[in-house]
């Protein structure tokens, strides 16, 4: 196993972070809620929250109004070093885990598709496996959050830069629980 660094930040979306009608969604990251342990499992996660009650995210399969239909994205997993690149292209509004993600990484070097392809493994202390992930697809930007992430909206031509820039990973991996474990701040994640 290889050592990607390890987890900063867990969290979960409550509900959509996208408001209002296409094509004038709006990104809006205030139903975000970081959570100490999160429940990984193949139908997505579950956030404990400060009072002990297990918090279902919008992307698990039992959510009421679940985004993950079709099961492929009940997990996000992001990188610090992607928001430092996101930070310095649109300055500090990109908050560590604006864009959603259940899992961020303390990480040195940007983080491609290639590097997770095999999947993920969430190891506790001693190096205890908790959790794996497949890693399924890169988290492609939205107009909603690129939108948000430059003030507002904005012309085409800076959109599609935008959209380029936010693409390859930079916006996170979206993954599936093989198996089920339970994971906190300061765990490890590594690749085969």
């Amino acid at each position: 196993m290889h050592e990607l660094g390890r987890i900063v930040r867990l969290q979960v979306q409550r509900s959509s972070l996208k408001t209002g009608e296409k094509p004038t969604h709006v990104y809006d990251p205030a139903r975000l809620l970081t959570v100490s342990h999160l429940a990984i499992g193949p139908e997505g996660v579950l956030g404990q929250a400060a009072d002990g009650a297990w918090l279902v995210d919008v992307h698990h399969r039992a959510h009421p109004q679940t985004k993950n239909e079709d099961g492929a994205h009940g997990v996000s997993l992001g990188f610090t070093s992607h928001y430092a690149a996101m930070r310095e292209r649109f300055g500090d509004r990109l908050t560590l885990g604006c864009a959603g993600e259940n899992i961020v990484v303390e990480t040195q070097r940007r983080i491609a598709f290639e590097d997770l392809e095999h999947g993920v493994a969430l190891l506790g202390e001693g190096g205890n496996e908790l959790a794996r992930l497949d890693v399924l697809q890169v988290a492609h930007p939205c107009r909603p959050f690129s939108g948000w992430a430059l003030g507002g909206m904005v012309e085409s031509d800076v959109l599609k830069e935008t959209l380029q820039f936010l693409d390859g990973g930079m916006r996170g991996f979206y993954c599936r629980g093989v198996g089920s474990g339970i994971v906190a701040v300061g765990d490890r994640v590594a690749v085969p």
